[in-house]
């Protein structure tokens, strides 16, 4: 009888010992890695995380990102410009139009160049049979420049009352703006003007070199002029722009653009990129800003990589993250 329970007892404390060992002894290496494995499957998911100092973090790769439109930028120094605003056109610089006329009235035996071509000094426009003499002549482009028009076809009568062609020298564009009465005392010649072609490139900087002494009785506006190079041909005559008279300009250390705000839960945030894919909620303190620009006072240092263009992509997805993981 004693040596039975001696028996029982013993095989008791092997049951056990086995049992905690398979209880506890797997565990201890392999819960981390489970825990952190499940996690990064969490957020490579979608699912959107909190990092150590408590703000929203998610992955999106770059080339995600690229894909939806999303620009990144880096955060820096910006000068803040206090700015009026103007409407304006993109006008040929009148200084440089030539309008081509025939010498002599005849008919058009041939064209060699037509609108949009560029041409050198000198170049044939087109031949002409001279009426009188019944000869052909050569029409030849005065400047170099572009062929901006033409009102001649082949055949027809060419009258030396009309221009053929006209050419214009657009290496340098006008840009008239149309300034409003209560605006006038504030424009004067030499201040600093931004030009937005809206074609989604950088302003341009010009400064005004002409304000009309007299305004227009139809539009209640004066004119004020500024001269721009155009030598990539980035600006083209007819087409509107928007000018900010630059009043007043500041320093700051650390902005970024004003498209990288947004709001999140009620905070104000910018879209920080951090190691790897993840990207980071940052909670920012705004100071001054203007038409392209936002200063952060706290939140965000220079140098540091955020969305800067369409960030409403990653609060998108932010959003679809904390849905799923509501789920």
């Amino acid at each position: 009888m004693r040596t039975f329970t001696i028996i029982v007892a013993a095989a008791a404390v092997l049951a056990i010992g086995g049992a905690g060992y398979c209880i506890m002894g797997p565990a201890t290496p392999n819960a981390p890695v489970t825990q952190t494995s499940h996690r990064d499957e969490k957020i490579a998911n979608g699912h959107v995380e909190q990092d150590e100092h408590g703000a929203d973090r998610i992955l999106i790769s770059d080339v995600k990102l690229a894909a939806a439109g999303a620009i990144l930028a880096e955060a820096g120094e910006a000068t803040l410009s206090d700015t009026l605003s103007f409407n304006g056109v993109l006008r040929a610089n009148q200084e440089a139009v030539v309008q081509v006329t025939p010498r002599f009235p005849g008919i058009v035996r041939s064209i060699k160049k037509r609108i949009g071509d560029a041409v050198a000094k000198d170049d044939q426009l087109a031949s002409i049979e001279s009426n009188q003499s019944l000869t052909v002549y050569d029409l030849k482009a005065p400047i170099s420049g572009t062929v901006i028009d033409r009102q001649i076809s082949l055949g027809e009568y060419a009258s030396e009352q009309k221009p053929s062609f006209v050419v214009a020298d657009l290496s340098t564009i006008w840009v008239d703006l149309s300034i409003y009465r209560q605006d006038l005392k504030r424009v004067r010649t030499g201040d600093e003007v931004l030009i937005d072609p809206d074609d989604g490139g950088a302003d341009i900087k010009g400064h005004i070199s002409y304000v009309a002494p007299v305004g227009s009785s139809d539009t209640q506006t004066a004119l004020a002029r500024i001269v721009l190079a155009n030598k990539d041909g980035r600006l083209r005559p007819g087409l509107f722009v928007t000018a900010r008279l630059v009043l007043a300009k500041r320093n700051v250390h650390v902005a970024v653009r004003v498209g990288a705000i947004q709001t999140l839960e009620n905070k104000t945030v910018v879209f920080v990129r951090e190691g790897g894919d993840k990207i980071e909620a940052r909670p920012v303190e705004l100071g001054d800003s203007d038409a392209r620009f936002v200063e952060i006072r706290a939140g965000l240092s220079a140098g540091e990589p955020y969305v800067a263009e369409n960030s409403f992509v990653v609060k998108a997805e932010m959003g679809k993250g904390e849905a799923e993981h509501e789920h």
